[in-house]
């Protein structure tokens, strides 16, 4: 199992030397990759009385900009996103801003997107909220086929490209597309389109039913189920100290191939104490 960390944004500040000292750290700990969160606008929460989740007061750094200062600082670090809200971003820039990241970091970019909760911050990105999980499916054909080949034709329900390509693309001619999420088409993308699926839930019989339908999908689909990845997280303020071990095995034995340390939610108060805290977890998993 690959063990990652995820990127602290809110609670890592704006310092450029906390934000570089952190993924440096993350690297020579021996984590494998640093994922990082997406989100463009928050809610102001004055005109929303009752409003949940986050708000404008959210720290969230740019995802595709902050990795590619990541790319600069690391060496070996792979860069994820989980999840990029992909409906609400134009497909050939999304295509154009991860090409260029995985170029310039050497291939280590791996792209999980999701179709978000967020109507608000839909609407002020000039995005339609409803139909943006039928819609993201037409996207990741479009990236795939975006970075695959110098020119693309194509014609779909939302996209219309006429004998365009970006450049540069990625070296390997694609980008590893994962996908976060847990309603029943969200499986059934991941299983016939994606490289891998991110469960946000315990390792429990719910989830082994889950990754059967996801490999399922991907058997219907004439796909080798054994080739998709499956990545978890391990949330240090839900499961004690006492618990990561049995947690990460549990996860091991449904068949997670990667899995995700989240040290935010647990009071600590700058960037060194994030690096303490994934140390000593690196101790118990490593």
């Amino acid at each position: 199992m690959r063990i990652g960390a995820i990127f602290p944004q809110l609670e890592i500040g704006n310092d450029p030397a906390d934000i570089r000292g952190w993924a440096q750290s993350v690297e020579e700990l021996g984590y494998t990759h640093a994922m990082a969160f997406d989100h463009v606008l928050g809610a102001g929460v004055d005109t929303r009385p009752g409003w949940r989740g986050y708000t404008s007061e959210s720290l969230f750094h740019e995802v595709f900009v902050l990795f590619g200062y990541l790319a600069a600082v690391t060496t070996d670090l792979e860069l994820m996103t989980g999840v990029l809200v992909l409906p609400q971003r134009q497909t050939a820039l999304v295509a154009k801003q991860a090409a260029e990241v995985d170029v310039l970091s050497g291939g280590r970019l791996r792209l999980g997107v999701g179709i978000g909760w967020n109507p608000v911050e839909y609407e002020a990105l000039n995005e339609e909220f409803a139909g943006r999980g039928a819609r993201s499916t037409e996207q990741v054909e479009v990236l795939q086929r975006l970075w695959a080949s110098d020119t693309v034709t194509f014609t779909g329900k939302w996209h219309r490209i006429d004998n365009a390509g970006i450049n540069p693309r990625p070296a390997a001619g694609r980008i590893p597309v994962w996908f976060g999420g847990h309603a029943e088409q969200v499986l059934r993308r991941a299983g016939r389109l994606g490289d891998g699926w991110l469960p946000h839930r315990p390792p429990d019989a719910t989830a082994a039913e889950m990754i059967a339908r996801v490999r399922g999908y991907a058997r219907d689909a004439g796909r080798d189920p054994g080739a998709l990845g499956f990545e978890p997280r391990l949330t240090l303020s839900d499961v004690p100290e006492q618990e990561w071990a049995s947690y990460v095995g549990r996860w091991v034995e449904l068949g997670a191939t990667h899995l995700s340390v989240n040290t935010m939610g647990l009071g600590l108060r700058s960037a060194a104490d994030h690096v303490s805290v994934l140390r000593d977890v690196m101790k118990v998993l490593g």
